[in-house]
């Protein structure tokens, strides 16, 4: 976020003493080659010593840290500096930690399989970067590691961030509690919304994509309101963020601002996020219990493209068309019949068509005329099958919903007036929409809000 706002010496300079700093490459052997491209390894962990009990309590924050990664990342700049790549790594995933030292114990421990977060634990940043280039064939560049305390404060020193659901987002282990919309959450919050494990089956899976479109939603507030243009803000943030920081040795502000210079021009249309391919069945590990295992020939195929500094999203040539709408269920999994509701025959199989173009399974109905021509496009459907309903309604700008019990899972559209407009939509969980590559990437500005309704704040925001 701060490379992006073209920051100059005087800034940079100032924080530079504040940066905690790691040897995270010290005595690297056997390392991958370099690719194309710049590649940080970013490093979330549960730190929170310097955050006051009030907050622990709030925020749920209890508990003594497991002194592990809660997140990794890998942050792809591409050569051109023209797009960025994040690829999320599962914490629970399965990995074999090569032979070392135990930070904690001092004992020598032979190579032996683990979760992967559980490498920070074992021999700290230096160990983390060892296990996930031997994982991933990636040469990291550089390291870069926040906690929770310096999550929240640059939150708050953004003046919040606007993320939206379609549905209800509620974990009573996290305290998080959103009502669908849009919201607006200060550093307390917006942490219990990245660290929510609860709030659906996809566990650890939907938390990454909650924190990719955290991530997308941040570069869009940093962006959009000018904060990093205002010298003064843009010390608040930067003193947030890397108050409790810790970086390698090797990136210090010279290596910033060469970076800052290029990166300028990012913004969330630049930016590409994906999750880890996965294999249909984990390995449980004794000692240990069940860990995820990447599906071998894409993950393979995804890090040969990261080296290969290729996107791995589709991009737009202009970034003026706006981006499909956010719905709850998968256009894939919904049937609609449409049927004509005027004189303009040929209307039904128009919007048919545009329909199924978006992904929905939708074949024209009966060629008869109606008996009256209908004013206004209308969606029937059971009320069983009402979030179905309300994505084929998001596809139809100023359609009415209206109920019709026993109708079954297939909605039903009546086309109204003398056109009906289909925009585009895609499900909120980038897992279930189209693929428009073979990584399954989106990009961040198909995740941020946008013009996905009206902001409004949560209880107690």
């Amino acid at each position: 976020m701060l490379l992006s706002a073209g920051v100059g010496h005087t800034v940079l300079g100032g924080i530079d003493g504040e940066l905690g700093r790691v040897d995270a490459f010290k005595n690297l052997q056997d390392r991958p080659d370099a690719g194309h491209g710049t590649n940080l390894l970013l490093a979330g962990t549960d730190g929170r010593d310097r955050i006051s009990e009030a907050e622990r309590e709030k925020y749920r924050l209890g508990g003594a840290p497991c002194h592990c990664t809660d997140t990794l990342m890998i942050v792809h700049l591409s050569e051109d500096r023209s797009r960025v790549s994040v690829v999320s790594l599962p914490r629970d995933s399965y990995a074999m930690l090569p032979p070392h030292t135990d930070r904690t114990s001092h004992e020598h421990h032979r190579a032996h399989p683990v979760k992967l977060n559980a490498a920070y634990a074992e021999g700290g940043p230096q160990l983390t970067v060892r296990t996930v280039e031997k994982l991933t064939q990636v040469k990291i560049d550089h390291y870069l590691e926040v906690d929770f305390t310096s999550f929240m404060r640059t939150v708050d020193a953004l003046g919040g961030v606007y993320v939206c659901t379609t549905r209800p987002l509620k974990d009573s282990y996290t305290g998080l509690d959103l009502s669908p919309g849009t919201h607006e959450l200060n550093g307390g919050q917006a942490l219990q919304y990245v660290r929510s494990r609860h709030v659906d089956a996809a566990s650890d899976l939907g938390r990454m994509q909650r924190q990719q479109r955290f991530l997308a939603a941040v570069v869009d507030r940093a962006t959009s309101t000018g904060t990093l243009l205002n010298p003064v803000r843009l010390r608040e943030v930067a003193g947030a963020l890397f108050g409790s920081v810790r970086a390698d040795r090797g990136f210090g502000p010279e290596q910033m601002l060469d970076l800052a210079r290029a990166t300028r021009g990012l913004n969330p249309s630049s930016s590409e996020f994906v999750s880890m391919p996965l294999a249909g069945k984990g390995r449980s590990v004794p000692g240990i219990g069940a860990t995820l295992v990447w599906e071998p020939k894409r993950a393979g195929a995804l890090f040969a493209a990261l080296r290969a500094d290729r996107p791995l999203a589709h991009h737009r040539d202009t970034g003026r068309a706006a981006p499909p709408k956010q719905v709850d269920v998968p256009p894939q999994q919904i049937t609609v019949r449409v049927e004509n509701g005027t004189g303009d025959a040929g209307l039904a199989r128009r919007v048919a068509e545009a329909l199924h173009a978006t992904g929905f399974r939708s074949t024209p109905g009966t060629a008869r005329p109606p008996e009256a021509p209908q004013a206004r496009t209308t969606v029937f459907y059971d009320p069983r099958w009402d979030r179905s309903a309300k994505s084929v309604a998001a596809a139809l700008p100023g359609a009415e919903l209206t109920a019709r019990p026993g109708l079954g899972a297939t909605i039903e559209v009546v086309t109204g007036g003398t056109s009906a407009e289909v925009t585009k939509v895609r499900a909120e969980d980038p897992s279930a929409a189209p693929k428009e590559n073979r990584y399954g990437a989106v990009r961040g500005d198909e995740v941020t809000c946008g013009g996905n309704g009206a902001r409004t704040s949560p209880s107690g925001a």
